[in-house]
């Protein structure tokens, strides 16, 4: 069976752009929902509302895949699964590990997705003496003192951080002297990696105060009067020889 660490994905050799990189896997899930439904044809302006993006942005995505579709019938479903899917890298076994096993951890090693998209969590890790042998997901979590080791042994090239803050660092350098190239970092701070090593990081409070962003800002349109000028919490406007003046002018 193939490994992560002997096949990586073409897309940075056929110059795809991270861009269209990063939507692929919005086609792939949408298409795969078409799949199960045992849909055989989807046009641009379908799948594009599916997966969340323009149809034009989405026929320029698959130019780069060459893949044109049909005029008046569309793209085939299950072709375009295997296009993107070889694309990605999804046609082989991807083995994973992910280190630190607590709530966060635990929850991503019990997600059943992980197998259906091509990946196989391979060893679950954790720096607590306590949790060694304990199943999760029915497997045993394995000490951090084997972690090199249990790399080597599965062929891995993608680690999971699931630790807290002050161990994600370390664990991220251990990881990369161990041969693992792609790192998926859950834990909330910026790690420093080696030119060559690919990080993804995945910070919910960053997602949340995004959201907090836009929720304030429909707030404010809903509450303010056309034409106001907002103020900062706690400032008045003064009066200016033109009429009121904000109390924080505008760089």
């Amino acid at each position: 069976m193939a490994t992560g660490r002997t096949h990586r994905p073409a897309t940075r050799s056929r110059g795809i752009p991270e861009a269209t990189v990063a939507r692929l896997p919005l086609y792939l899930r949408a298409l795969t929902a078409l799949s199960e439904r045992s849909v055989p044809t989807v046009s641009s302006e379908e799948l594009a509302a599916a997966a969340g993006v323009n149809s034009a942005k989405l026929r320029k995505d698959f130019s780069y895949l060459g893949s044109y579709g049909t005029r008046g019938v569309g793209y085939d479903v299950e072709y375009l699964v295997y296009q993107i899917s070889r694309e990605l890298g999804l046609t082989q076994d991807w083995p994973v590990v992910i280190v630190g096993i607590g709530n966060l951890g635990a929850a991503l090693a019990n997600y059943g997705g992980f197998a259906s998209r091509g990946f196989r969590v391979a060893a679950l890790i954790d720096a607590d003496p306590a949790m060694a042998g304990k199943p999760v997901a029915g497997m045993p979590v394995q000490h951090t003192d084997d972690l090199e080791k249990i790399i080597e042994d599965n062929g891995v090239s993608i680690g999971v951080i699931a630790t807290p803050a002050g161990a994600a660092q370390q664990v991220c350098e251990r990881l990369v002297a161990a041969g693992v190239t792609s790192i998926l970092n859950f834990a909330p701070t910026v790690l420093s990696v080696p030119d060559g090593v690919d990080v993804r990081k995945v910070d919910l409070s960053i997602e949340l105060q995004i959201l907090a962003f836009h929720e304030q800002r429909k707030a404010g349109e809903d509450a303010a009067p056309e034409g106001a000028v907002p103020t900062a919490p706690g400032k008045q406007q003064r009066k200016g020889p033109d009429g009121d003046v904000p109390a924080v002018m505008p760089a």
